[in-house]
């Protein structure tokens, strides 16, 4: 297949990366990425272990290939932008394959690019950007990809294969939705914390205001999504986070990492969308809305 990443940061890397084994695969990403890429190759380190001469490009206009597959991997911040920007490449069968974090994102896509391209999924796989032209592979995962009617439609089932010969592992999911809001309920109660106080994901079970705090903001985001008709209860997903934060115990969040490195968080995309969708409903939004606050105060001082 042609596979083309639209924001290779460290997910985006490490995807594009090992897809490149079988197929053809371009990286359109920044500058001092890039560059280090087309000198150097990209370098995946940890869990894996590479060293990948693959196509990279900074302006998407330089692209060559008509693309089959648009992976797409940009910060929830950058989605529109992003969707405009891609828009030449999309063809009558041109799938483009949302792996973000965030709530906002497809209904992004969509606007732009139009529903019937669109492909969404999560991933668990565990990546951190440690210098330009290089990631490290922190915990091998599992990517769920599904179309937003649930159907599980032939291209669908392809670009499910062409990931696990890639050595991905990739189900399917017929109830993506629902998917993509029980990771923002997880990212929503582990990411500002470990973003504020500068922790790895694990340090919020060993410590016990942390933990009691961790349930709270899981709890209140569950009900937040469950008045939005997702199927989550409290305790479900007081129990799931709880999992992914001992999975992911020695890992820094992606939100703790864009404050580490100076840059914007998705913590409008994340909080604050459940924050937004809470209003909406009258529902109390008390601990997303400090956490909003928080971060983006964090930030501006940053």
């Amino acid at each position: 297949m042609n596979i083309v990443v639209f924001g290779a940061g460290a997910i985006g890397s490490l995807f594009g990366g090992l897809l490149a084994k079988n197929n053809t695969v371009v990286l359109v990403g920044r500058h001092c990425h890039i560059q280090r890429i087309q000198q150097k190759g990209l370098r995946i380190k940890g869990k894996t272990q590479k060293l990948i001469q693959i196509s990279a490009i900074e302006n998407p206009q330089d692209l060559s290939i008509t693309p089959e597959v648009v992976l797409l991997t940009v910060k929830s911040y950058d989605t529109e932008a992003a969707c405009h920007h891609l828009r030449h490449m999309v063809r009558d069968h041109t799938m483009v394959v949302s792996l973000q974090n965030g709530l906002d994102n497809i209904e992004k896509i969509k606007e732009v690019i139009g529903q019937k391209h669109l492909i969404a999924g999560v991933t668990t796989q565990g990546v951190l950007f440690e210098e330009p032209g290089v990631v490290t592979h922190t915990g091998i995962g599992t990517t769920l990809l599904g179309e937003l009617d649930g159907a599980p439609s032939e291209r669908l089932q392809n670009l499910i294969c062409v990931f696990n010969q890639a050595g991905l592992h990739t189900q399917m999911s017929t109830d993506i939705t629902g998917e993509i809001w029980r990771k923002a309920i997880i990212n929503s109660s582990i990411n500002p914390l470990t973003a504020f106080f500068g922790c790895q994901n694990g340090y919020l079970l060993e410590n016990p205001v942390l933990e009691k705090i961790v349930e709270a903001i899981c709890t209140e985001s569950s009900i937040i999504a469950s008045h939005e008709g997702i199927q989550v209860s409290p305790k479900e997903m007081i129990s799931r986070t709880k999992e992914v934060i001992q999975e992911t115990a020695l890992n820094s969040s992606s939100m703790l990492q864009s404050i580490q490195q100076g840059k914007r968080t998705e913590i409008d995309s994340i909080n604050g969308a459940l924050m937004r969708k809470g209003l909406g409903k009258n529902i109390d939004v008390s601990l997303n809305r400090i956490l909003v606050e928080l971060l983006t105060s964090f930030y501006s001082i940053k």
